[in-house]
C-alpha cells in the first residue's frame, strides 16, 4: 500500500518535471507547421529569439538532480518567466497556447496560495487569446468572446486546480497515514520481540523457581521423615544398649524396626510426591490421633488429641501440611521441651482450619530461635515454609518455663 502511494507521487513528479518541456516541444512543432500562414516575417524573427530562451528555461527546469522546493523564489521566478514567454509566443502564433497549458500543471507547487489565482488568470488570458483567433482581439465581438473565454478558462482552471490540490493532499495524507502505520507496526514488532524475550526469561526463572521449590520440598520431607525416623531409631537402640532386660530390649528393637519400615515408606512416598503414609487410609483426624498416640507411647509423655467444629474432608495438600506440622511440633517437644503433657487440637472454623500443639515444657525465648542453616534445623522454619506454601500462617508462643504453643492456620479447602 505504501509502495502504491509512493508510485503515485513519483508519477506526478515526472509529470511536473517533463510536462512543460513536452508541451513546449509539441507547441513548437505545431506552430512551425502553420507559421507561414499565421506569422509575419517580423513575428518569425522575434520567435526565433524567444524560442531558444524558452528551451533553455525548460531544460534547466528538468535537469537531472534538481530538487524542487515548492514556493521558493526560484520556483516563482521560473513560473512567471514561463508564463511571460508563453504569452509572447502565443501573441506571435496562437497555437503556442499549447505551451501556456504548462502553467496549469504546477501552479499550486510553484506559487504561494495568495498568488496562485493570479498565475491561473494570466494563463487563462493567454489561452483565451488563442481560442479567440489570436492576440490582440481585432473587433468588439472578438473582445467580448475573448472576455467570456477568460472567465470560462480561469473558472475551469481554478476548479481543476483545487481538485488537483485536494487529490495531492489526500495522497500525502494517505502516505503520512501509511508511514504512521509502518512506524506503529515496527514498534509493535519490537514490543512482540521484547515480550518473547521476557517470556523466555520468565520461563527460565519459573523453571529455576520450580527446581528450588522442589529442592526445598524434598529437604523438608527428608527432615520430617528420614531424619525424624532415624532419630527415633537411635533413641530406641540406645535404650536397648543400656538395658539388661531382654523383654524390654526386644520391645524397643521392634519399635526401631517399625520406625525404620515406616520411615522407608515415607521416604519413598516423598520422592514420588505422594501424600504421607498415615493419610493413605485415614482422614486427617484419624491420622493425627494415631500420630499423637504413637508419639506418646514412644516418648512416655502424656498427650491428648481433640477435634472441634464440624469435620470436613480436606484437600490432600492441606491435610499433608497439617500432619507434617504436627509431626514436627511433636518431635521438637520430644527432643527439647521435656514436657509432661502435650495437647494437640484440630479445629474446623468455617473457611479456615487450625492445628494447635501445646506443651508444658521448658519453653524458649521466641526471639532467640536461631535461623535455619544449611547444616540442619528445619524445625520452625520448615513448618512455616510448609504452611505459607498453601497461603496459611504459623505462629509460635513460648517463654522459658512456660511451655510452647504452635498454631498453624490454613484455608479450609475440601477434597473434590
Amino acid at each position: 500500500m505504501q509502495g502504491h502511494a509512493v508510485a503515485v507521487e513519483e508519477h506526478w513528479d515526472r509529470i511536473f518535471r517533463w510536462g512543460p518541456l513536452t508541451l513546449f516541444g509539441l507547441a513548437s512543432v505545431v506552430s512551425a507547421a502553420v507559421a507561414s500562414a499565421l506569422m509575419s516575417r517580423t513575428d518569425l524573427y522575434v520567435a526565433a529569439g524567444v524560442v531558444p530562451v524558452a528551451l533553455v528555461c525548460e531544460l534547466w527546469w528538468c535537469r537531472p538532480g534538481r530538487v524542487p522546493v515548492p514556493g521558493s523564489a526560484a520556483e516563482q521566478a521560473h513560473y512567471w518567466l514561463r508564463t511571460a514567454i508563453a504569452f509572447v509566443l502565443t501573441w506571435l502564433n496562437p497555437l503556442y497556447a499549447i505551451y501556456a497549458y504548462a502553467g496549469y500543471l504546477a501552479v499550486s507547487r510553484m506559487l504561494p496560495r495568495r498568488t496562485a489565482r493570479a498565475g491561473l488568470l494570466v494563463n487563462a488570458v493567454t489561452i483565451a487569446g488563442s481560442q479567440s483567433s489570436g492576440l490582440p482581439p481585432r473587433s468588439t465581438t472578438v473582445w467580448i468572446l475573448f472576455g467570456a473565454l477568460i472567465v470560462v478558462n480561469s473558472g475551469m482552471a481554478a476548479f481543476f486546480s483545487n481538485l488537483g490540490e485536494r487529490e495531492v493532499a489526500k495522497a500525502r495524507e494517505r502516505t503520512d497515514t501509511i508511514l504512521q502505520l509502518e512506524t506503529a507496526n515496527a514498534r509493535l514488532e519490537q514490543a512482540l520481540e521484547e515480550n518473547a524475550a521476557l517470556h523466555a526469561q520468565l520461563l527460565v526463572q519459573a523453571r529455576e523457581a520450580g527446581v528450588a521449590d522442589e529442592r526445598r520440598r524434598l529437604a523438608a520431607e527428608i527432615h520430617d521423615t528420614i531424619a525424624q525416623g532415624l532419630t527415633g531409631i537411635i533413641t530406641q537402640l540406645q535404650v536397648v544398649t543400656g538395658t539388661a532386660d531382654e523383654r524390654l530390649a526386644r520391645e524397643h528393637l521392634d519399635r526401631a524396626a517399625s520406625l525404620a519400615r515406616h520411615s522407608l515408606g515415607e521416604a519413598r512416598r516423598s520422592v514420588q510426591n505422594l501424600s504421607p503414609l498415615d493419610l493413605e487410609h485415614d482422614a486427617l483426624p484419624q491420622a493425627l490421633k494415631k500420630t499423637v498416640a504413637a508419639w506418646s507411647d514412644r516418648t512416655g509423655v502424656t498427650a491428648r488429641f481433640t477435634v472441634t467444629g464440624t469435620e470436613e474432608h480436606l484437600h490432600g495438600e492441606i491435610a499433608a501440611t497439617l500432619l507434617r506440622v504436627a509431626q514436627e511440633a511433636l518431635a521438637n517437644a520430644g527432643r527439647h521441651a521435656g514436657a509432661d503433657r502435650v495437647g494437640v487440637t484440630l479445629s474446623y472454623m468455617g473457611d479456615e482450619v487450625s492445628l494447635d500443639v501445646r506443651d508444658d515444657g521448658a519453653g524458649f525465648e521466641a526471639l532467640g530461635v536461631p535461623r535455619r542453616t544449611g547444616s540442619g534445623g528445619f524445625g520452625l522454619a520448615g513448618m512455616r515454609t510448609r504452611v505459607e506454601r498453601i497461603a496459611g500462617s504459623l505462629s509460635v508462643e513460648s517463654e522459658k518455663g512456660g511451655g510452647t504453643a504452635i498454631s498453624a492456620r490454613v484455608p479450609l479447602v475440601t477434597h473434590e
